[in-house]
């Protein structure tokens, strides 16, 4: 797991701008704490921050390899699964190997395949391929956007890199904010491809974005698709279970101290026991983390996606499969710490977190970093098997997206400022996006009613909500050198359980059927029994007396965040006894928070 970055210029020489390439990957030290490097030509500039997981001494980048024609460059950020077995053929093709790094069997690969690389990689990537034969640049990225990927054309090339920060570090790039930037930042729907900065753009999932002296092209190489689905219960369980146990075993490989996420939920555990059973057979012990308040039990509320506590769970689990268990416990005081909320948006490059609970994922991540530096998660199991709520009431039927049905647009509550609200129209916006993300739903010829339907609802959560998550969760962790891995993500589980009716993914009458039956045999009854339950937040009030107390500074101070939300509404949130304060206004203090360090940080200019 690594930080990219690299800037292509046909009308330049990049030799003589070393110091900005040397700015633009200083941005990334957070993700690759162990190294860094440059690589120079005329037209064409790579940096490489690495964080060593496989093959330590090995595996510097950017990495070239010569051919007869010419040098052919790469930086990679991520992990190719499968790396050993594309390493013998591609010995067996004539390749010689001077590493045994995953990033060397990524290179060779291009060498032999070209762009038909991307069809023998299992993994999460995202990596840029400078070609010096055909001044060419390709661009990369995973088929479920697992690691992050963005770039800027400008008008003789193109810059990139891991994230947004490492682009704005050029100086040819101006940190500019637009309309359609803030309604993506405030509607809770991602479009694919936006990345909120005017002129600045994702690679997609599953994308090939091509550079050369005619222009910019992009292509998709991957995407979910409809088929038939033809497997008995019995034989759809036994193959998630097959594909699990292979998934698993894949992603416990590492050179460094690796670990789980462990929530006590039904995912997290089934990793968690599953991981167990294969270093046990290496005669390890799996390491497990997982976050906890003070007093949690005096000050926890139940809530929709949250309807019970994790830490029974969490050690039951524990217990069961005999894992090395810690809990990570952080308290308010910590959990609104001013510099804690400001490496979280930092992170992130935007203000578009949740609150508490993105102050305390930062805070679980680091903490875990001290002991570990590879962690497997259970992120994305509830969009794949269907395990929130709304799948399963009557919001699966809203003309929106589901997680949005039934809730109150921030425009409609009033609290962007009176000037914005009628400019973003963040109503049509939103509509315009489920439309445009139902038409991109494949269709299965014959299938109709509820199965049709929850078709389309799987395929909004596998292509809009997820990306937000995953990047949530890769940002946060890689701001402190962990590299968190998404088994639930592998794209051969992906497209198997999408096909599945949905019949079969709720035989049981529950959610994640499919899933619960695969693992049941390895958890304990209460937790393979345990209703869906998601990350926890905190209810410390001391952690709202703070951030009431911090909004109401930037009140007083006029801030530029002010400006983007209702002062009357904030003025009524900052004012009023902790303990009575709604949802809505502890939503406002955070994104009024959250927006407050971004522009200190960023300093960007918001176009209205």
């Amino acid at each position: 797991m690594c930080g990219i970055t690299g800037w292509i210029s046909y009308q330049r020489d990049l030799t003589e701008h070393r110091h900005d390439l040397d700015a633009m990957t200083a941005t990334m030290s957070c993700r690759g704490p162990d190294a860094a490097g440059l690589w120079l030509a005329p037209h064409a500039a790579l940096g490489h921050r690495r964080l060593a997981v496989i093959d330590l001494p090995g595996g510097a980048q950017p990495m070239t390899v010569q051919t007869p024609d010419g040098a052919v460059s790469m930086v990679y950020s991520g992990e190719t699964y499968n790396f050993t077995e594309l390493r013998a053929e591609l010995r067996r093709a004539g390749q010689r190997f001077d590493t045994d790094s995953d990033t060397e069997v990524v290179l060779r690969g291009y060498i032999v395949w070209g762009e038909k690389l991307v069809e023998h990689l299992n993994g999460m990537y995202a990596f840029a391929i400078w070609d010096a034969r055909t001044e060419r640049l390709l661009m990369i990225r995973d088929r479920m956007g697992i690691k992050p990927f963005y770039y800027y054309e400008t008008d003789d090339g193109v810059i990139f890199g891991s994230e947004p920060k490492a682009i704005l570090a050029n100086p040819v790039v101006a940190p500019v904010v637009g309309r359609d930037g803030l309604r993506e930042l405030f509607s809770g729907a991602k479009t694919p491809g936006s990345a909120v900065w005017e002129g600045m753009r994702e690679v997609r999932p599953g994308e090939i974005v091509v550079l050369d002296r005619g222009g910019l092209r992009r292509h998709t190489y991957w995407q979910l698709r409809s088929e038939p689905h033809t497997d008995s219960r019995e034989e759809t369980v036994a193959h998630v279970r097959e594909l699990l146990d292979d998934i698993v075993r894949r992603q416990l490989v590492a050179d460094v101290p690796r670990c789980t996420l462990l929530s006590g939920g039904l995912d997290s555990s089934a990793l968690t026991s599953l991981s167990q059973i294969h270093l046990a057979s290496l005669g390890e012990k799996v390491r497990s983390f997982a976050v906890d308040f003070p007093d949690q039990d005096k000050h926890f509320q139940a809530i929709d996606v949250a309807p019970t506590q994790d830490t029974p769970y969490v050690h039951a689990v524990a217990e069961h499969v005999g894992c090395d268990h810690q809990d990570i416990v952080l308290d308010g005081a910590a959990l609104s710490a001013p510099e804690v909320r400001r490496a979280a948006v930092g992170a992130r490059d935007l203000p578009i977190g949740i609150g508490d609970r993105d102050n305390s994922l930062y805070l679980l991540f680091a903490a875990v970093r001290r002991h570990s530096t590879v962690a497997l998660s259970g992120e994305s199991a509830d969009e794949v098997f269907g395990g929130y709520p709304w799948f399963h009431d009557e919001r699966r039927y809203a003309e929106t997206f589901p997680w949005l049905a039934g809730h109150s647009l921030i425009e409609s509550s009033g609290q962007l400022s009176e000037d914005l609200r009628p400019v973003l129209g963040l109503g049509e916006h939103i509509a315009e996006s489920y439309r445009a993300a139902v038409a991109e739903t494949p269709q299965l010829d014959g299938e109709t009613g509820l199965d049709q339907r929850m078709r389309v609802v799987s395929h909004l959560h596998l292509t809009r909500m997820v990306q937000s998550l995953l990047d949530r969760k890769d940002r946060l962790s890689m701001a402190v050198g962990l590299e968190v891995r998404v088994p639930f993500c592998d794209h051969r589980l992906v497209q198997y359980v999408f096909n599945t009716p949905w019949s079969l993914k709720t035989f049981d009458g529950r959610e994640k059927s499919l899933l619960r039956a695969a693992t049941r045999d390895v958890l304990p009854e209460s937790v393979a029994d345990r209703k869906k339950s998601g990350y926890p937040g905190t209810f410390d009030p001391a952690y709202v007396t703070a951030i009431q107390s911090q909004s109401a500074d930037l009140l007083r101070a006029g801030h530029p965040a002010v400006e983007l939300v209702s002062r009357e509404r904030l003025v009524e949130a900052t004012t009023g006894p902790a303990a009575a304060l709604s949802q809505q206004q502890r939503m406002l203090l955070e994104r009024t928070l959250d927006l407050g360090a971004w522009f200190d940080i960023h300093r960007p200019t918001v176009k209205i």
